[in-house]
């Protein structure tokens, strides 16, 4: 069997493996205190380019969104998200359990641009009413989105423009940060992100790593948000498996090794996939590949490869995903390809 479903199937990239073996027997003070959580802060800094950063370390991407989120927001305030976003589908209510609304706005491929989300804003402005309504508390985004598209640097700074004129914090969701900062033609770095966005965080879980995800605050995070962290469950007692794993991915550019290759490897996938008549759902430059399979493909495939379904359609076919990773072999893609002929 293939499998494409997703880009956390494997357990973690070797050379994370070989450092947590290399230090197992050593002795470190717990909850993220630890030399490794410090040295992997100071790596991250340096490649977002702010030395006042405030760096956490928590386990799962539904944890770190479910907790950055409720530091920001009052009991009577909710957060913006695209329709499509993560905390508005796939994470079974977690931010309404904390006691805040999602706020979902239509989106284009994933995501919400400036325009709309001024507008929403000044509506709700002018709303006689909106005392008695769910108060928009900070804006929500996904780089690379639900759907593998990205945002350029010019979309983040118009939405941080609005953020700023309503005195909204911007989070960005960055999952599969990685594969969004490879991608061919971008022009978002990690220093685009930080000057952007008020938090974001950088994904382990999907890129590389047995677990974890790195909440970066550019500019200081919000008053009593490790206690927060503690409250929600979010602390490691072992913090140092956090901060040893993305040490390694920080070093020598490891993080970025990994994410090029998956899309290398996505790139070739999307032209064999196209080529053997399957169409683009839409045009992904990252590790997601977006494509309709007919009746007939889906049952050719049925007993060799597993992929992700995203939209059942009337005629017996379907929206699935295909992702890749730093564990997707070359020699996978080319067996699905004879498949497919």
């Amino acid at each position: 069997m293939l499998y494409f479903n997703c880009d956390y199937m494997e357990g973690a990239h070797p050379a994370i493996l070989k450092r947590l073996m290399e230090t197992n027997m050593e002795h470190m003070l717990g909850y993220g205190s630890d030399s490794y959580c410090e040295s992997a802060k100071e790596k991250i800094r340096r490649e977002c380019n702010c030395p006042e950063a405030d760096i956490f370390f928590m386990v799962g991407g539904t944890q770190t969104n479910a907790t950055v989120i409720r530091s920001y927001l009052k009991p009577f305030e909710g957060v913006i998200a695209a329709q499509t976003g993560h905390i508005n589908v796939h994470e079974a209510g977690a931010i309404e359990a904390g006691g805040h609304k999602v706020l979902a706005l239509p989106h284009k491929e994933g995501k919400i641009n400036a325009h709309q989300l001024r507008e929403y804003l000044e509506s709700f402005r002018k709303d006689e009413s909106n005392s008695h309504m769910v108060q928009p508390g900070m804006v929500y985004i996904s780089h690379p989105t639900e759907y593998g598209t990205l945002y350029t640097a010019e979309e983040l700074r118009d939405l941080k423009a609005v953020c700023c004129a309503y005195e909204l914090p911007l989070f960005l969701d960055g999952a599969r940060l990685g594969y969004g900062l490879m991608a061919q033609n971008t022009d978002v770095t990690m220093e685009t992100i930080a000057k952007c966005c008020d938090a974001f965080y950088i994904g382990g879980t999907k890129v590389g790593a047995l677990f974890g995800e790195a909440a970066v605050f550019p500019h200081g995070a919000p008053k009593g948000f490790f206690t927060l962290m503690k409250q929600q469950g979010a602390v490691l007692a072992k913090g140092r498996l956090l901060g040893l794993q993305f040490d390694t991915l920080f070093t020598d550019g490891l993080y970025y090794e990994i994410s090029r290759y998956a899309i290398e490897i996505a790139m070739k996938l999307k032209r064999i996939l196209v080529e053997s008549g399957c169409p683009l759902y839409i045009d992904s430059p990252t590790n997601q590949q977006f494509v309709v399979l007919d009746a007939d493909r889906k049952k050719a495939l049925a007993d060799e490869v597993s992929y992700e379904v995203w939209q059942e359609l009337e005629d017996g076919g379907a929206v699935v995903r295909f992702a890749t990773s730093w564990a997707t072999k070359e020699e996978d893609i080319w067996k699905l390809k004879r498949i497919l002929e």
